[in-house]
């Protein structure tokens, strides 16, 4: 068990790392993180998705109906309490809520969904792999992209401080309008939101894609989990990692308190392995290294989002083990 674990999650902590002592010699500094950011989010991130995506059959998702909603509600349902709890009671901007809840609700799965799980689960793995990815990709991160997106016009882009509110309230309604629907526009133009809903449309009609085509898609994809990370270690290395209440707090969010209520929740229904084993475990991944790409991307809470995911990696060593005693 432990030799599973750390096999999983050990490379994640050695890469993020890795990134930080690059930084430290300088070998990469902060617009090098940029450069591997806009890398990521633009080609091997949405290519990982498709490729992942369109290799799932309609009947794997089908075939356990109950773990599906299971993991929609936890992802989705977490998303949005934590994203109401940091926006109206914490009074945080409304980018930053999105990446807070996207932080405590969104588990790694596409990134080492099949390194933790295929050990753990075996051939079971596949369809808590397909569900948990798909409801990520096709749910929660094109909508904090659309949020990051839409906040980003209430800021002065050059100093990415608010607009004065007489300013932002002389705008008329119609006009508002209009730049929601643009923003709409520009996130369904982002690869990382249309290139799932792609490989979603072709699994839905049927289609098979040529594996090789598929596994030529696969060669950059496979790098993003990694690049990201490395990132991630670059950006820790030119700020801080912090520690403060709202950081442990999405953090104990993340690797505690989801899986913890799935588990709960899940075993009050009567329901028993292998599905409780299978929902509790996926939640209890730690947080997508792409927190820190979007916080990169938009200029937000940069520190924040790199040491929530390091701090979330970190203590998934032990939260992963925890669970997996419970589930077994």
């Amino acid at each position: 068990m432990l030799n599973t674990i750390l096999g999983a999650l050990l490379p994640m902590v050695v890469t993020f790392l890795l990134g930080y002592m690059a930084a430290w010699r300088h070998d990469f500094g902060s617009k090098d993180a940029s450069t591997l950011n806009r890398m990521v989010l633009r080609y091997a991130v949405p290519l990982a998705l498709f490729a992942g995506t369109v290799m799932t059959s309609r009947a794997a998702l089908s075939q356990d109906i109950p773990l599906v909603i299971t993991l929609c509600i936890a992802i989705i349902g977490f998303y949005c309490v934590v994203f109401l709890i940091s926006r109206f009671i914490f009074r945080m901007q409304v980018s930053t809520s999105a990446l807070a809840a996207l932080t405590a609700s969104a588990p790694a799965v596409p990134f080492v969904g099949p390194a933790v799980l295929g050990d753990l689960l075996g051939g079971l793995s596949a369809i808590p792999i397909a569900a948990a990815s798909l409801v990520i990709n096709l749910t929660v991160v094109p909508i904090t992209i659309l949020l990051l997106s839409l906040d980003s016009t209430g800021r002065n882009p050059q100093t990415n401080t608010p607009v004065p509110e007489e300013q932002e309230n002389s705008a008329s309604p119609r006009s508002n309008a209009a730049v929601f629907a643009g923003k709409i526009a520009e996130t369904l133009k982002e690869p990382m939101v249309w290139a799932p809903i792609l490989a979603f449309i072709v699994v839905l009609c049927g289609f098979r894609i040529p594996q090789l085509f598929v596994h030529s898609l696969s060669l950059l994809g496979h790098a993003s989990g990694g690049v990201a990370l490395f990132a991630c270690g670059i950006v820790l290395a030119s700020g801080k990692i912090k520690v403060n209440r709202n950081i442990l707090l999405f953090v104990f969010l993340k690797n505690i308190m989801q899986p913890a209520l799935v588990l709960c929740g899940l075993r009050w229904i009567g329901y028993r392995n292998p599905v409780v084993s299978e929902a509790v475990l996926t939640t209890a991944i730690p947080t997508m290294p792409i927190v820190i790409m979007l916080a990169l991307r938009y200029g937000i809470a940069q520190d924040e989002a790199a040491s929530s995911v390091f701090l979330s990696i970190m203590g998934s060593l032990v939260t992963m083990g925890i669970f997996i005693a419970l589930t077994h």
